[in-house]
């Protein structure tokens, strides 16, 4: 393929190439029609990628028309994370979505990134007063006064928790026995808002000085994290071995 850029260049650039005679013979006719295989190769794997998000079989909440939605559905959703930074990240992004859609997280998701130095808690919670207020014009996450500041907050009580129990992740799966907690809803009704572990990592994070840590809130952050599977039973990743 590079020598094939760099005949096109020749061609365009080279006075003497450019001319009605070719010097190379049919070659000129070569490079169009590599060209022309490069870009049907691309169409195809772009239409097999569209195809495949339209028919597979998914929760119906990972809507089809929306890729980010599809995405985070395939390769997020249910599975287990063990990278402190990672089960972080979700904690605050969970609180950050409490009264709102997912939807409206997820598409502040890389300004959540930024605003909150990459979720990295030690710098979070060097952050100031202003820092946190200056968030407030920030138009690419929430603007709400409580869920900005309870971030450095969390930051707090998430490295205090670190220290004792050596990890996040060790402290977070003791609540499940260390394994993911497989449902297999027939239908996205069945799912519960909450249950007896979600209420008790609940309890136990408000005790350690966490906010928007409800029960709702962290079943939520559980399915996002892997803790709990609720794939509903005809999406193919229920169907994963």
């Amino acid at each position: 393929m590079r020598d094939v850029l760099i005949a096109i260049f020749l061609v365009s650039s080279s006075p003497m190439l450019a001319m009605d005679k070719f010097p190379f013979g049919d070659y000129e006719n070569d490079v169009v029609d590599e060209m022309e295989l490069a870009h049907a190769g691309m169409r195809r794997r772009s239409s097999l990628c569209e195809e495949t998000m339209i028919t597979k079989k998914r929760c119906p909440w990972a809507d089809s028309s929306k890729p980010y939605y599809v995405d985070y559905h395939d390769h997020e959703w249910g599975v287990p994370v063990h990278d402190d930074r990672k089960l972080f990240e979700m904690l605050i992004l969970e609180g950050a979505q409490a009264g709102l859609s997912w939807e409206t997280i997820l598409k502040r998701r890389d300004g959540y990134k930024k605003a909150f130095k990459n979720f990295d808690a030690e710098k979070i919670v060097k952050m100031t007063d202003p820092d946190l207020e200056g968030l407030m014009l920030d138009e690419s996450i929430i603007r709400n006064r409580l869920k900005i500041f309870s971030v450095r907050k969390n930051a707090q009580a998430f490295l205090a928790i670190r220290k004792e129990f050596g990890s996040f992740d060790e402290y977070l799966w003791r609540f499940v026995g260390k394994k993911t907690l497989v449902n297999r809803p027939k239908t996205t009704d069945e799912i519960p808002d909450r249950t007896k572990e979600s209420d008790a990592l609940a309890k136990d994070l408000k005790k350690r000085g966490m906010s928007f840590v409800g029960s709702t809130i962290i079943y939520a952050f559980m399915q996002a994290v892997g803790m709990v599977d609720d794939h509903v039973r005809d999406c193919f990743k229920a169907k994963k071995p």
